[in-house]
C-alpha cells in the first residue's frame, strides 16, 4: 500500500505520519511507501518502509503532479488554510480550500485507480440556528468562509465517489484540543491556548463567554479516527461519503474547572478574559454538540472526557 498524507507539516499530519510508520500498517494492509507533503518537506518518521517527503503546492498543477506520481493506493488529504486566515483573507481561502481542492481531486480522477481518500471537514460548515444536538442528516448551513470552503469540498468529493474516480471518505472532526506548540490562525484556537498557555505558565487570553459550548476531540482521537475511516469498507458512510466525528461537549467554564482539578487553582489563573467580538462571532455559531448516529454506528473512537485529554496533553502522549 503506497499512502499519501497532504498536510503532514501539520499537527495532525504530522502524528498521523508518525503513527503509521510505527504501525507498518493500515488495519489489515501494510504500508509499502508513505509520501508526506507540505508547503515545506515536512520531517518523515523512522519507518520500517520507504519514505519520501517532498514539498508541494496543492494549489499548483506542478505541485499536484509531484505527489500523485507514486500513484498512491490511500490518501490522506489534511492541507488547508485554516478558519481564521480563511476568514480575513477571502482570496487565499478560496483559492486553497476550494480551487486547489477541486484540482486535486481532478487531477486524482485522471490518475485513476479510484483511490480511498480521506479528507477532513469541520464543524464550521454548519451554523445559524440549530439544534442543541446535530444530527447527522442536518443541511449544510456555513455561516463563515473557511466553512462554506469546506462544505463545498465534501460535496465535491461525494461526487467524485459517486461516480467512482475515488473512493471517498470525509470526516468532520470536531474543533481539536488541545494542539501543542505554538497557537496557529484558527479563530478556534483560543480552545488550545486556555489549556496549553497556562500549563506552560503563560498568562492566557479568554477572548469569548466561559458559558459558550464547545464541541472538541483530542489530537490522538483525530488521528485514531482518520485511521478508522480509511479502513471502512466501501460505501460504509453512505451516498454523502461523510462522517461527523465524535467529540465531547464542554462548556469553557467546564474546560477551565477541568485544568484546575488537574493542575492547580494557579494555573487556572493564568486565564483571563479578553472579548474578541470578531472570535466570538465565528465560534459562538459553531454547533454545540453532534448525535454522532453513523460513527457510533461504525464504532469511531470518541476521548474518555476533558480531563483525560488534558492529562494526555501534559503528559505528552501522542500517536
Amino acid at each position: 500500500m503506497r499512502v499519501l498524507i497532504t498536510g503532514a507539516g501539520g499537527m495532525i499530519g504530522a502524528r498521523l505520519a508518525r503513527r503509521v510508520a510505527r504501525d507498518g500498517r493500515i488495519g489489515d494492509s501494510p504500508v509499502t511507501h508513505m509520501i508526506l507533503t507540505d508547503l515545506h518537506a515536512p520531517n518523515a518518521p523512522d519507518a520500517p518502509f520507504e519514505t519520501t517527503s517532498r514539498a508541494a503546492d496543492l494549489a499548483t498543477e506542478a505541485g499536484r503532479a509531484a505527489i500523485l506520481r507514486e500513484r498512491p493506493d490511500v490518501i490522506f488529504n489534511l492541507a488547508a488554510i485554516v478558519s481564521g486566515a480563511a476568514e480575513a483573507d477571502f482570496e487565499l481561502g478560496y483559492r486553497f480550500n476550494l480551487d486547489a481542492t477541486a484540482a486535486f481531486l481532478d487531477d486524482i480522477r485522471r490518475m485513476g485507480g479510484a483511490p480511498k481518500v480521506i479528507s477532513t471537514s469541520s464543524v464550521a460548515a454548519f451554523g445559524g440556528d440549530l439544534p442543541d444536538i446535530v444530527p447527522d442528516d442536518h443541511c449544510l448551513t456555513p455561516q463563515n468562509s473557511y466553512g462554506t470552503q469546506k462544505a463545498m469540498g465534501e460535496l465535491l468529493q461525494a461526487d467524485h465517489t459517486r461516480r467512482g474516480h475515488l473512493d471517498g471518505r470525509c470526516v468532520r472532526l470536531p474543533t481539536i484540543c488541545v494542539r501543542p506548540g505554538a497557537p496557529n490562525a484558527a479563530a478556534s484556537g483560543f480552545i488550545s491556548g486556555i489549556i496549553r498557555e497556562p500549563l506552560a505558565g503563560v498568562e492566557a487570553a479568554l477572548p469569548v463567554s466561559d458559558d459558550l459550548r464547545v464541541w472538541i476531540a483530542s489530537p490522538d482521537c483525530a488521528v485514531e479516527t482518520l485511521l478508522h475511516a480509511a479502513t471502512l469498507p466501501p460505501g460504509a458512510l453512505g451516498p454523502g461519503a461523510v462522517v461527523s466525528g465524535r467529540g465531547i461537549s464542554v462548556t469553557i467554564a467546564e474546560m477551565l474547572e477541568a485544568l484546575e482539578r488537574v493542575a492547580g487553582a494557579n494555573v487556572r489563573a493564568r486565564v483571563t478574559p479578553h472579548p474578541d467580538p470578531v472570535v466570538a462571532g465565528i465560534v459562538g455559531g459553531w454547533p454545540k454538540a453532534f448525535a454522532c448516529t453513523l460513527a457510533k454506528h461504525l464504532d469511531f473512537p470518541v476521548d474518555d472526557g476533558i480531563d483525560s485529554i488534558i492529562r494526555a496533553h501534559m503528559d505528552g502522549s501522542s500517536s
